[in-house]
């Protein structure tokens, strides 16, 4: 496929650590621009679903994760164009990186790390740096980092929790003695928090008018303390986009079967975890792809033929979620081929905290006090809708719940020399993230089951 490059307009806002305020500027960013009236396309670096939940409020239009780790290095730069082009293309992207600049994968140096997805989309790097309790060693920090690889290109820093106009007259009088302009700069005072809990930030679906506030009063902030033409003109230094965008028809090789099976998604504010990309290719493969919100929906749509329940908080709303019988009752009974991740895992059991869920599944869930995160490499370890045994799958974990049991006696997947999660009969469920641009056939065989 030949493809004209594209000359877009790109920059990553990064940090030295989680906490410096990369989604506070990022967020603002997208909206600010939009109220200038140009398209944004929004972007974030890692699995994270609930960024970009803010990022598509602030920009209207679907944000999209770039991730090497799940979807490999060739696709990042082509998710990207794909992403900037659809609906229609954007003026400008802005991606948001995770945790900190050069934090990559456990024990794997820079992969998937912020710097690296830098480099495989050429971008220039916009740096938040937060400023508490700093003064000129703020510069040898962001010397630092420009310094430490040099292939990713710091352009510019904005100042966040400045505390004084003399703080940030001082922050600006030492970044110029590096070479590094300074964009923006936030003060303590103007800060615009969003409400967190155990898994970070309030997904949007769930708080909507709040969170339609939280967007203006960000970009209010952006508009006031950043320069704006300075920022663009950053990134327009982005090398045109050379490589052709990713096309999920061509990833599943077109409809897989004949006619159009229904296939459920669930949504809604129970069920926010979900990649834009998983819904593309359901469609190009010829699925007629229905949202389902079962803490409001009383039964699947007409002519279900398979379901998939992504990642979400059933925690928060597991007596809302029991409430719905009759969506319980048809999962239950449902014969076609189920896809559960995570919080899905969690819906299709028997109780969770003590709440009955759809009964499905053969276990129990609980809330735990710790943490469960990281990147995983899996190897499917039975046949299913989705995956053969033996298949090897990368993803994420990313819960603070446990299952009891861990898993059934043919598990989903097995990492570590562990079995994880459950297959049985078409049901495929477990704790493991994956994105399914990064295992298009996933897609392909899910419809395939749904057609026959």
């Amino acid at each position: 496929m030949v493809t004209a490059p594209w000359p877009l307009p790109r920059l990553v806002v990064a940090a030295p650590a989680s906490g410096h305020g990369k989604t506070t500027v990022a967020t603002g960013l997208l909206a600010a621009l939009r109220r200038r009236g140009l398209t944004v396309s929004p972007h974030k670096v890692g699995p994270d679903y609930i960024d970009p939940g803010y990022h598509a409020l602030a920009a209207g239009r679907p944000g999209r994760n770039l991730d090497p780790w799940l979807v490999g290095e060739d696709r990042v730069a082509p998710l990207l164009r794909h992403g900037a082009a659809v609906p229609t293309p954007a003026d400008v992207a802005v991606v948001e990186g995770v945790m900190g600049l050069h934090d990559g994968a456990v024990g794997r140096g820079a992969y998937a790390s912020t710097a690296h997805v830098a480099r495989l989309i050429d971008a220039p790097v916009l740096l938040v740096l937060d400023t508490t309790a700093q003064g000129r060693s703020a510069a040898a920090l962001v010397l630092g980092m420009r310094a430490f690889d040099p292939r990713v290109r710091v352009g510019g820093v904005i100042l966040n929790r400045v505390g004084s106009p003399r703080h940030e007259r001082l922050l600006r009088d030492a970044l110029a003695e590096v070479g590094v302009p300074v964009l923006g700069a936030v003060t303590r005072a103007a800060e615009v928090a969003a409400p967190a809990r155990h898994l970070g930030l309030v997904p949007v679906a769930e708080r909507a008018p709040e969170s339609v506030a939280v967007v203006d009063a960000l970009a209010a902030l952006v508009e006031s303390t950043v320069d704006l033409d300075a920022v663009l003109d950053l990134a327009r230094t982005a090398s045109p986009l050379t490589v052709p965008a990713w096309d999920p028809a061509d990833a599943v090789g077109g409809p897989a079967g004949a006619g159009r099976p229904v296939v459920a998604v669930a949504g809604g504010p129970a069920f926010t975890f979900s990649y834009a990309e998983t819904a593309e290719l359901l469609a190009a493969a010829g699925a007629a792809v229905v949202t389902v919100d079962p803490l409001r929906d009383p039964a699947l749509p007409a002519g279900t033929r398979a379901v998939v329940v992504g990642g979400g908080f059933p925690e928060v709303h597991a007596e809302a979620l029991a409430a719905n019988t009759g969506l319980r009752a048809d999962l239950a009974g449902f014969d076609g081929p189920i896809v559960a991740e995570c919080a899905g895992l969690l819906y299709l059991g028997q109780t969770l905290d003590g709440v009955p869920m759809c009964g499905r599944l053969p276990h129990t869930a609980r809330m735990t006090g710790r943490l469960t995160i990281g990147y995983r490499d899996a190897v499917a370890a039975a046949d299913s809708p989705v995956h053969r045994a033996g298949e090897p799958v990368r993803g994420h974990e990313f819960h603070r719940t446990v299952t009891d049991p861990a898993h059934g006696d043919r598990p989903a997947w097995r990492w570590n020399d562990t079995a994880h999660g459950f297959v049985t009969g078409r049901v495929h469920a477990s704790y493991l993230h994956t994105h399914w641009a990064g295992r298009p056939l996933a897609a392909r065989r899910l419809v395939e089951a749904a057609s026959r």
